[in-house]
């Protein structure tokens, strides 16, 4: 009886040792194929294909500001390496190029940029904030609850543009139009020419809105004349309209505008 029991226990240890390990090995063979991820070696590769539109330092050109714990389109690491892999067609390219090592690396420099410490500013947010209503700035834009939107909207400009693209928007505002942004001038069959911002195309018809906020839709072949206006911008150069103070001032009021709360 003492035999048959121990011999039992025997069974049973070694059946519980044999699933233990079965447990553990694909954990180690895990921890081990996992690659160290190094930051550094992927601010190489993100000042060499990113930089372009989200700037050296990630604080946004093109592209959004990246020195921000939380970003829009990657809520974990897995969401980012997602992201860098796939980009966000048409505007973000794909890392096609890139080895998971790569991915996993650029992954944890953008992630590093969290914990950059918000950026400190000349200009005063309260008299920027002023100024842009003294301005009008609300009847092209929208920014929070307020204003049209005939121009980009605004309420979460600070969380995806620098302040130095900003500050070179308000200067040369020709030079940074953003992706997808296209104004259109459409001549009627009756000689009736309307300018306005694309909102929709396809092949066969297009739409546009007016600086009124009014939305037109023609057909194509029913139009006299349809021009495409690139590379400008109904916004205005306020290089010369306001002071170096008053730029200041107006920066700092967009860039502290980082979506609703």
């Amino acid at each position: 009886m003492r035999i048959l029991l121990w011999t039992s226990l025997t069974g049973l240890l070694l059946i519980s040792a044999a699933i233990c390990q079965v447990l553990i090995q694909p954990k180690a063979a895990a921890a081990k194929a996992a690659p160290r991820v190094d930051p550094a070696a992927g601010k190489v590769i993100f000042q060499a294909h990113c930089a372009l539109c989200h700037g050296l330092d990630g604080g946004g050109g093109r592209g959004p500001d990246l020195r921000r714990p939380k970003l829009d389109h990657a809520a974990d690491d897995g969401a980012l390496k997602t992201l860098i892999e796939n980009g966000i067609p048409p505007e973000m390219p794909d890392g096609w190029y890139l080895s998971k090592e790569d991915i996993a690396n650029v992954a944890a420099f953008v992630r590093s940029l969290g914990n950059v410490p918000t950026e400190k500013l000349p200009g005063n947010a309260a008299r920027g904030e002023a100024l842009y209503d003294r301005s009008a700035c609300d009847r092209c834009h929208i920014l929070g609850s307020r204003g049209a939107g005939f121009g980009p909207a605004l309420t979460d400009i600070g969380a995806k543009r620098g302040a130095a693209r900003l500050l070179e928007t308000l200067r040369n505002p020709g030079k940074t139009i953003p992706d997808g942004f296209l104004l259109v001038e459409a001549t009627t069959s009756a000689g009736e020419t309307l300018r306005g911002i694309r909102l929709n195309e396809d092949t066969f018809t297009i739409q546009l809105k007016d600086m009124q906020g009014r939305v037109y839709s023609f057909r194509k072949s029913e139009l006299r004349g349809l021009k495409k206006v690139r590379n400008e911008t109904p916004m205005p150069s306020y290089a010369s309209a306001f002071s170096a103070a008053g730029l200041e001032d107006l920066v700092a009021f967009l860039a502290s505008q980082r979506g609703l709360r």
